[in-house]
């Protein structure tokens, strides 16, 4: 086991699981920094008996930041929201936290930051979820200009809020709907390949202060994937093209809900394509420039979306043997 110890902000969610897991893996000490340890226990097992632990950080607050890196040698920062609830506002935990987390990491002597961002972060974007990402990822270069940003496209694997989202609506919907007509282009990438590349940007000193854009093998339009979750779950229903103005409109209603399915955020956020840009490709800032060749949505999905059939896992099994 390494001496070295990682503190990941944000360990216990979706991605945070994977990342602990793999820097588990390569030996490293973990720290899992998140708001409740009690309901976070489970990251223990990722690794050998004390090797992993769950500790409390108020990444709002200077003093729980700067306690959850202490004696760290590297950071990873994961934290990021998909609509504002409550106290729970882009600016504060995209933004402002994420500053927070680098000027405490470089106050604390820590070696290596690793920022995951998203792409689409942008200060002039008219969704709040991109320009917070944005003013996160230069908060993050400002105090940490050595810090590498991860800009990942759409994540996908075994529990993520995306494939498993619609496959859900499908089982009772009558149709999934075509935002804008369903021509967004999208390139998801594998959880474990982008934790892996999380891991890569801490070890590889060649990365330092430079941003990367993580993408799958293909790129496919929205209407594309839905299809793709039809396929997989063996549901038959319409896709249905929504213009963009009625979802809007439809952002703003379901926006009101406590847990909504869309938001006005969210529909700004996919009139614009989320695919890895030229300009990363040509200047080497790729998945695969980190050593990486990504998974396939073909390749992983259908080990999981199986769940949402009707007849479950050997649904193909029992209609092949019953013609």
């Amino acid at each position: 086991m390494s001496a070295k110890i990682v503190t990941v902000f944000g360990g216990s969610g979706f991605v945070g699981r994977h990342v602990v897991r793999e820097l588990a893996k390569r030996g490293y000490r973990v720290r899992a920094a998140v708001r409740r340890p009690s309901l976070a226990g489970f990251v223990r097992t990722m690794g050998l008996p004390g090797q992993v632990e769950a500790v409390y950080a108020d990444i709002k607050d200077d003093e729980s930041v700067a306690r959850a890196l202490s004696g760290a040698d590297m950071a990873v920062n994961l934290v990021g929201i998909l609509y504002e609830s409550g106290k729970q506002k882009f600016d504060a935990l995209q933004a402002e936290a994420a500053g927070r987390i680098a000027w405490s990491a470089k106050a604390k002597g820590v070696e290596r930051l690793v920022h995951v961002s998203a792409i689409g972060a942008d200060p002039d974007s008219p969704a709040k979820y991109a320009s917070s990402k944005a003013e996160g990822e230069a908060a993050v270069l400002d105090a940490f200009p050595d810090a590498v940003i991860l800009r990942p496209s759409i994540i996908f694997g075994n529990g993520d809020g995306f494939f498993n989202r619609f496959a859900a609506m499908a089982k009772f919907s009558p149709a999934l709907p075509l935002l804008g007509g369903g021509h967004t282009k999208m390139q998801p990438v594998y959880v474990d390949d982008v934790a892996d590349a999380v891991c890569t940007a801490l070890e590889d000193t060649s990365t330092q202060g430079k941003t990367y854009e993580l993408g799958g093998p293909t790129v496919y339009s929205f209407k594309e994937l839905m299809q793709i979750v039809l396929d997989e779950t063996q549901r038959k229903r319409i896709l249905a093209p929504i213009p963009w103005s009625i979802a809007r409109l439809q952002g703003r209603i379901l926006g009101l809900l406590p847990a909504p399915l869309l938001t006005l955020d969210q529909v700004r956020m996919l009139e614009t394509d989320n695919v890895v840009s030229e300009e990363a490709t040509s200047q080497n800032r790729t998945i695969e420039d980190l050593g990486i060749t990504p998974k396939s949505v073909e390749a992983i999905v259908p080990g999981y979306l199986w769940m949402y059939r009707r007849q479950g896992q050997y649904a193909e099994d029992i209609k092949r043997e019953t013609v």
